[in-house]
Parts: C-alpha cells; structure tokens; sequence
C-alpha cells in the first residue's frame, strides 16, 4: 500500500490537495462539461471534464463513517474534483436521478439516457449524432463513473464493494456528476480490520482480491451492457472493450487527481493483464487470471521510438468511440482505427 492509502483507520482520510493535477489527457474526452466531447487535441473518448479542480469543489460534506465500505474513497474523490460528487445514501427517487437498476429493467430508461446525449451532441456538433453514436456515448458516461465506485476503494483501500444495480444511482448535471451508492458487504484482505465480520468476504490475497474485483465488477455492468446493446448496435466483445475502455480512463482520472497516475496504470495493468496459458483452467487445477469479460492488457503503451514523452500515446484504447462520425477532425488519441492500421 502507499503512503497516500485510505485503508480504514481510527478516521477516514480528509480530501487533500492532489500532488500533481491531472492533465487534461489523463481524463477520457476532456470536455468542458460531462456531457461534451472535447477537441480532439484532449480527447480520449466522452466521459467527465478535466475542468480546473481544486479541493472544495463541492459543499463539504460529513465525513463518513470508516467502516463504511468504500466511504473514505468516495469522500476523498468527491473533495478533489469539482465535476464528480458520491454520496453514500441509497439511491434517491425523482429529481434526476437514474437508478442503475432500472437501465437493466426499462428499456425506456435506457433510451432517455441516450436522448439526453442525443442532444448534447446535437448542441456541439451542430447535426445528429448517430443513434448507435449516442448509445455508445451514453454507455461510455455510465460506465465511466460508476466503474470508480468498484475501482477506487480497491485502489486506496484494498476492500471491493460487493454492489448490486440496486444500490447505485447516477444524476448528470450540465456541470457535473453525482452518483448515490449504498455499500452494504465487501472482500477484504486477511489484514483489513474488518476482516472475518459478517459483511466481509476475506480473501487471501492481492491476486485473489483482484479477481473479486473484476467479477463485482463484471456482474454489475453485464446487464447494463446487454441493455445498451439493441441501441448501440454492438455485439457483446465489442461492448465489454468499451467498457474496458471506461474501467481504465477513469481509475487513471481519479489517480492523476490523487497525484498517483503510474501507480494507477501500474495497477490497472496488472489487474487486466493476459491469462497466462500455464495457468488456464485445467492446467494445473486452479482459477485462470484471465481477466474476462474485460478486454485483455489495459492498453498502456511507451513513447514512439525518437519522439520523446511530448508525443507519447498513453495508451491504446480497446474499443472506437465513433466521435468521428460527427466530426471527423476529432479523432481520439490511442483510437483503434489509427494506431491499428
């Protein structure tokens, strides 16, 4: 663990001020608001600006309790940006709000989520956006956030909320997003403090903590994949590399904000690296480290020979978010159909 962890102590860690700030290229399509793709000189696919953060963004809020699971992460991240706020709560009614549960239960839903990016784009791009367009942005700006309630806790406190689409709600305002989530149980490791209570599922290990990870994961997103697949007119590899796409984006956005971004791509490499054959299922008896459904390798890439840091891509994105289709001028870094020719 590292020296800026929020494993669970006598009292959760207050928001500090980041070590280094994110640039602009460390957040997937750095729009001015959430919902705006952003040129194509910052862009990396739509999801949340990478707008001037500074802690206090939000009205403060209590800090929660330590023993909540994922609550000092959530805490932590909601004082360092201005455009992403998580409250622990259970997901309200009305007023915005969108509750997971119910993209994976109405179709109608899912299709209001994709109205509202419809019109978003119309307002950029001065024309339509495709409809399999704005359903893969639409998923991309789900995804994105959400992923993070999964993904930060295991990275600053090594716990795994164990959610279900039930306990999670997502309301996008012009200037920023707000999820409501409510933890209930969580894997841990042998040394957290609340490892062997009723609520915890104790594992062995970081590896074995890991694949809790990406089955939570996993599991809560599959059914709003299949939900978003009739709009987005994708198959299903193609909607998991999006999602991968969105898994990693946004963990490497919250540690740029944490002043950790090598640590969070060191990280997100080795949760998603390849299955090594030795270690299929049957070859010795044991799991696979296969990261499936997830899309293999989370796509970090070096500087191109003789080009230096300045031009690097940092990474080769797994899936096209099509922005192209809108405005061909807008390009993303790390795009497949540019760096796979």
């Amino acid at each position: 663990m590292s020296a800026s962890s929020t494993r669970p102590g006598p009292a959760p860690c207050a928001p500090r001020t980041p070590g280094a700030h994110a640039s602009a290229s460390d957040a997937p399509g750095t729009p001015s608001t959430p919902d705006t793709p952003a040129p194509a000189a910052t862009r990396a696919a739509p999801g949340p600006p990478a707008a001037p953060r500074t802690p206090g963004g939000h009205a403060p809020s209590p800090a929660p309790a330590p023993d909540t699971p994922g609550a000092p992460s959530y805490h932590r991240l909601t004082g360092l940006t201005p455009v992403l706020s998580v409250r622990c709560a259970p997901p309200p009614p009305g007023r915005g709000w969108l509750r997971a549960a119910d993209l994976a239960a109405r179709p109608e839903a899912v299709r209001e989520l994709i109205a509202h990016d419809a019109r978003r784009g119309l307002a950029r791009y001065g024309q339509p956006l495709r409809p399999d367009v704005a359903a893969g942005f639409g998923l991309h700006r789900f995804v994105w956030p959400v992923s993070l309630l999964f993904t930060l806790p295991w990275f600053l406190e090594r716990r795994v909320p164990l959610l279900a689409l039930a306990d999670v709600a997502l309301r996008r305002r012009p200037e920023a997003v707000e999820l409501a989530v409510r933890p209930a149980e969580f894997a841990c490791l042998p040394d957290d403090p609340a490892a062997g209570s009723p609520r915890t599922r104790t594992v062995p290990d970081e590896a074995a903590l890991a694949a809790e990870l990406r089955c939570a994961l996993g599991g809560f997103l599959a059914p709003v994949l299949a939900a978003f697949r009739p709009e987005a007119r994708r198959g299903p590899r193609v909607l998991w590399a999006m999602a991968t796409d969105a898994v990693v984006e946004g963990l490497c956005y919250a540690g740029g904000l944490l002043g950790e971004p090598e640590r969070a791509r060191a990280e997100l490499s080795a949760l998603l690296a390849p299955a090594d054959p030795a270690h299929a299922p049957g070859a010795d008896g044991g799991p696979a480290a296969a990261p499936a459904p997830f899309t293999p390798g989370a796509g970090f890439a070096p500087p191109a020979p003789g080009h230096g840091e300045a031009s690097r891509t940092d990474r080769l994105r797994a899936s096209c978010c099509l922005v192209y289709t809108a405005e061909p001028r807008e390009m993303c870094g790390g795009c497949p159909r540019v760096t796979r020719c």
